[in-house]
């Protein structure tokens, strides 16, 4: 099992420990996103949380909770609920402006003609 990405330390693509790039790993990881996004209304339990989420398996699960809980972004609440805590709110709403970005992204890209395939040698220069 790979530790939870931190800031400072080696993480997956990178050795120089930037911020940027813990985090990057981090939101990476499969699920996390997903999770982040399922608890942004609210606290949910484990068993609503993982139906919320597609049924994934319980130990994928739990140990993307365990990622998120040594990253700050989650915390269970006075009754074992999951919720985002104040940094984890914070950084859903910091990704809402990647979902912007790549909502124009992907117009843009439906406003240009598909790719076709090159055919022959690239012009040289």
């Amino acid at each position: 099992m790979t530790p939870t990405p931190r800031p400072r330390r080696p993480v997956r693509g990178s050795t120089t420990g930037r911020p940027l790039m813990a985090a990057l790993d981090l939101f990476g990881r499969r699920w996390i996103l997903r999770i982040m996004w399922e608890l942004r209304d609210g606290p949910l339990g484990f068993r609503p949380l993982q139906q919320r989420c597609d049924g994934m398996s319980s130990s994928v699960l739990q140990q993307r909770l365990t990622d998120l809980q040594e990253a700050l972004l989650v915390e269970r609440d006075a009754v074992g609920a999951y919720q985002l805590t104040p940094l984890g709110r914070d950084a859903y709403h910091e990704l809402r402006g990647l979902v912007r970005w790549s909502d124009r992204w992907a117009a843009e890209l439906d406003r240009r003609p598909p790719d076709r395939p090159t055919t022959g040698s690239p012009p040289s220069a």
